[in-house]
């Protein structure tokens, strides 16, 4: 489980083909505090720590990962949110966050509103029931609240702190082209819960 609060911004370093994908992270955790099989949150993926050495680590990511997530889009250089898993007892600044991603959001516009930027996406149509406004919303492993959602639309805003500390702040206001920039989508566990309940009393 994770916080959704990032605590490292890395980079994929290289990218190994072994019939499934073996990315290798650039990273500023003290590795030596890292076991091997520890789990990390990137972008918002839950992967595994397979090897890793001084300011790196690497993780194995199947085919069916690559093609439910933005990682089957990742290239040498691309930056990624960190996230190291909860231990018991640590403080839970953000929400619950399993790091399973639920599907891919695209950014619709960001516009600077004061000294924040306010980000617009579009949600895949059968996820977008789950989010509300003033929720919980995980995108790119970042938990954030939800402002307000139009359909299929829906805004969050980013405050300086957290563009400094995470890959929003390399996105430029403006308008983008529908796919043009996707992020990992992980709706919040309660009301994906609570649909789920709410469906299976309907279809009672």
């Amino acid at each position: 489980m994770f916080t959704g609060i990032i605590t490292d911004l890395g980079s994929v370093k290289e990218i190994e083909d072994r019939g499934d994908k073996r990315f290798i992270f650039n990273c500023s955790y003290d590795m030596e505090s890292v076991d091997i099989g520890a789990s990390i949150s990137c972008s918002g993926a839950c992967l595994t720590v397979v090897d890793k050495g001084q300011g790196w680590f690497s993780a194995d990511v199947s085919a069916e990962t690559l093609s439910k997530t933005t990682l089957g889009n990742w290239l040498v250089g691309t930056a990624v949110n960190f996230e190291r898993a909860l231990r018991l007892g640590e403080e839970l600044g953000g929400h619950m966050v399993s790091g399973h991603i639920d599907g891919v959001a695209s950014v619709v516009r960001i516009v600077p509103e004061g000294g924040s930027l306010r980000f617009t996406f579009k949600a895949p149509k059968e996820l977008s029931k789950y989010i509300a406004p003033k929720g919980s919303i995980v995108l790119d492993g970042a938990s954030l609240t939800v402002n307000e959602v139009d359909g299929d639309l829906f805004g969050v805003n980013i405050i300086p702190h957290t563009a400094e500390m995470t890959t929003f702040g390399q996105w430029q206001p403006g308008i983008y082209e529908p796919g043009a920039c996707l992020v990992n989508l992980e709706i919040d566990l309660l009301a994906r819960y609570v649909g789920q309940l709410l469906e299976r009393q309907q279809n009672g």
